[in-house]
């Protein structure tokens, strides 16, 4: 398969962090050779975000390339849980929750990477019938000087947290997968340096050719402090509905544009540049900037009609600050009618009645209209309730 010189330099730069070693890379890319790259996910959380899915537009642009995805399903490694930037032991997870979290994580996954043209397969297939002997072997390959090198463990143990054993095998565990499928090119983060350097240092002590290591980097949340996580609650799903998704792109701060156009999006290098000039300089238009952004994102996950409507529900919900025309039904109880804390917490526009208490006094919660501070305000069949700028819900008793 030929390719270019620019796009070489494309795909080992565009939305990079580093690539070891890309002069190498680069050549085995100009001698045509199918490479086999591997993806490997921990299925410890079921759901993915816009930070996994820079690395797997990544992986798509060599897919389509004629490239082989090889997606390593952590099912053994799972159950330690990647220690990586952890500050403290993490619990094990039981074998049904790792099948069920792995499940909808490929769901996921395959919203954006060819589910026809990739490899799946589980690390039981090997570690299924490792042996103490097995295990031996591998680790006396490594010291505890070169696990205490890493950062996380390092730091845990200048300030006697606990590490455990277990947890110094996660690295060797991911790094035999390498060896196990003979993986060309590993993708990850850049928090995942060191296990992608173990399976590189691994395969040649097998006498295979070591892997290349393709580090993306971290994408920033919506918060636009902290990197993209769940448990910060400053992510974007890419299984949340597309309004939900172009809501939340919205919501990002201007400073982020230029990073999540490099990251998400095949908007040319020389847009780029002059994009950002413009938002340095003050002369751009932020909110249309964010909207070609959201609107992007989501023709990539769903199409270009989903984007469209989220488009339209936006402009009619919080800009034009109407009444969506699709707002859910919610039937109530009794009991809903005399308490809006339970009402919001039943029909999920809040997470518990804290949240629910705490909307309401800050006048989050409005009632045909009209924000309300009453706990008790009276409803009546059709009453619609808004909870910040775009949760609804319609009362019909």
């Amino acid at each position: 398969m030929k390719i270019t010189e620019d796009k070489i330099k494309y795909l080992l730069q565009r939305a990079t962090a580093e690539v070891i070693s890309a002069e190498d890379l680069a050549h085995k890319l100009r001698g045509g050779q199918k490479l086999r790259l591997k993806e490997g996910f921990d299925p410890s959380f079921p759901d993915i975000h816009l930070g996994h899915m820079v690395a797997l537009r990544k992986l798509r642009q060599f897919q389509d390339l004629g490239h082989q995805i090889v997606l390593i399903v952590g099912d053994w490694t799972a159950r330690i849980g990647d220690p990586s930037g952890a500050s403290a032991t993490r619990p094990m997870l039981t074998a049904e929750q790792v099948k069920t979290h792995a499940q909808t994580y490929m769901e996921q996954f395959f919203k954006i990477v060819d589910k026809e043209k990739t490899e799946v397969r589980w690390q039981s297939e090997w570690f299924d019938d490792f042996m103490l002997n097995d295990i031996i072997n591998l680790t006396s390959k490594f010291t505890i000087a070169q696990m205490l090198a890493r950062e996380d463990f390092n730091n845990r143990y200048n300030e006697q947290k606990p590490i455990t054993i277990t947890e110094f095998l996660y690295p060797l565990l991911q790094a035999y997968d390498s060896v196990s499928i003979k993986a060309d090119v590993e993708f990850g983060g850049t928090d995942q340096k060191f296990n992608l350097l173990v399976g590189r240092e691994l395969q040649e002590m097998k006498g295979q050719p070591p892997q290349q290591v393709f580090l993306v980097p971290i994408l920033v949340g919506t918060d636009g402090v902290k990197k993209m996580s769940k448990s910060l609650g400053n992510y974007i799903g890419v299984a949340e509905p597309p309004q939900v998704i172009f809501g939340k792109v919205m919501s990002i701060p201007d400073s982020l544009l230029n990073n999540y156009f490099a990251l998400l999006t095949d908007v040319p290098d020389a847009e780029l540049k002059e994009m950002n000039k413009t938002l340095e300089a003050g002369t751009a238009h932020p909110m249309e900037l964010k909207k070609r952004l959201a609107k992007d994102i989501i023709i990539q996950l769903y199409d270009d009609s989903s984007a469209e409507e989220a488009a339209s529900h936006f402009q009619q919900v919080v800009q034009n600050k109407e009444t969506p025309d699709d707002i859910p039904l919610f039937k109530c109880t009794p009991e809903d009618k005399t308490d809006l804390k339970l009402l919001l917490l039943t029909a999920k526009l809040a997470k518990s009645r804290s949240e629910a208490a705490r909307l309401i006094a800050q006048e989050a919660v409005s009632i045909d209209g009209k924000k309300t501070t009453d706990v008790f305000a009276p409803l009546k069949n059709g009453s619609i309730i808004k909870v910040g700028k775009r949760r609804f819900v319609k009362i019909v008793y």
